[in-house]
């Protein structure tokens, strides 16, 4: 990737960086200096930390600030919605942050979703770091609110800072006055890679299964179908 196509990105992300080198630093997956170990710059993972604590603290205090009667357990789940590695893949994609990441070829190749969908997510927390680092908080906040924040009437609307579970609890709760319940169905394969069937249950009726790598990840794969099956 060459310095043209960091300056595109630098126009989509409506920011001018001072040192540019911070910027491609944001951008170098771990992976990738596995087979370049004379690549002058380092990883990401560090940006990606500081990135974190960035995010977290100006969509803290937006909503903090923004929402005065809202209770703060609604606060925190509005800000998980909102700062989570679903939205912030969303983000990424909406930049174009993958055409710019250096990745190994192995990585480059493997077009499984969810491993991708969590690099990018994680690069651009990195980006946010390095903002920071270049550019102030004023400008990150900018940024933040511009292109995360701004989704947040998007999440209420559609009640989506509800994970799975609870939404599907609530929804059952308040058409059919009852309280959804899961059992373990089918667990298979070795210990370090197994795989759980989970029913979603209203009283004795089989609504839905789902599947995870934990029983907490079937639940949750569960509710979501369950949502879509009643139309919730």
């Amino acid at each position: 990737m060459g310095a043209n196509d960091l300056s595109k990105l630098q126009k989509r992300l409506g920011v001018k960086f001072k040192n540019d080198a911070l910027l491609k630093q944001a951008l170098v997956h771990r992976s990738y200096l596995n087979e370049h170990p004379d690549f002058n710059i380092g990883h990401n993972e560090r940006l990606e930390f500081l990135g974190d604590a960035v995010l977290e603290i100006v969509v803290t205090e937006f909503l903090y600030l923004n929402f005065t009667k809202t209770p703060e357990g609604d606060l925190t789940n509005w800000r998980a919605s909102l700062v989570n590695a679903k939205m912030l893949y969303e983000i990424a994609t909406e930049l174009g942050v993958e055409e710019c990441l250096y990745l190994s070829k192995g990585e480059t190749k493997d077009k499984n979703k969810k491993s991708r969908q969590f690099i990018l997510a994680n690069a651009v927390e990195a980006i946010i770091g390095a903002m920071y680092l270049d550019q102030g908080i004023e400008n990150v906040k900018k940024f933040i609110l511009k292109n995360i924040v701004s989704k947040l009437d998007d999440i209420l609307k559609n009640q989506s800072y509800l994970d799975p579970k609870s939404r599907f609890q609530e929804k059952a709760q308040d058409a059919k006055g009852v309280t959804p319940h899961y059992q373990i169905i089918d667990e298979e394969g070795p210990d370090h890679a197994k795989v759980f069937t989970v029913g979603l249950y209203l009283g004795d009726e089989l609504v839905t299964t789902g599947e995870g790598s934990s029983k907490q990840e079937a639940q949750v794969d569960a509710a979501a179908k369950g949502i879509k099956k009643m139309g919730w």
